[in-house]
């Protein structure tokens, strides 16, 4: 495993870790998104979409009540939220293999709900409120090709 751990003290520094993130994502990226209510998993899924060139990066909200959102940019952006699933079976029951086992990145909020049927290659994100305006964002990348996304 390969991780990083960052201590931002800003919106804007967690969006430009966002952002950095987003410009090296690939086909097939799958990203868990993981926090408490209001840690920043949607802003930070945002930044990541503005790192993939996503043409209007307002689009790009909490899919809590539609599970799914579909967004167009340099690869497809597909944003899962598993907050209101009461187990892991109604995750599947979206066909979402469809889309961990597509060309498109995966964000996932909320993936500890879930983790056991998403990829062992992925990238976990974990966001630690600090402070109101404060995160601590850990970054751990299970696998050769999400190690890749983890600026050094």
């Amino acid at each position: 495993m390969h991780s990083l751990v960052v201590d931002v003290q800003s919106h804007a520094e967690t969006e430009a870790l966002g952002q950095a993130l987003g410009r090296r994502m690939f086909p097939g990226a799958v990203i868990a998104l993981i926090g408490t209510l209001g840690a920043g998993k949607t802003q930070l899924a945002r930044a990541i979409a503005v790192g993939l060139d996503i043409p209007n990066p307002a689009v790009v909200t909490s899919p809590t009540f539609v599970l799914i959102q579909e967004y167009d940019a340099r690869l497809p952006i597909y944003h899962f939220d598993a907050y209101r699933l009461q187990n892991e079976r109604q995750f599947v029951e979206l066909g979402v293999y469809e889309y961990l086992e597509g060309e498109g990145v995966c964000l996932v909020e909320w993936a500890d709900k879930i983790s056991s049927v998403l990829p062992d290659d992925r990238l976990e994100i974990h966001i630690a409120v600090t402070g109101e305006l404060t995160r601590r964002i850990e970054l751990a990348a299970f696998g050769p090709r999400h190690a890749a996304l983890i600026p050094v």
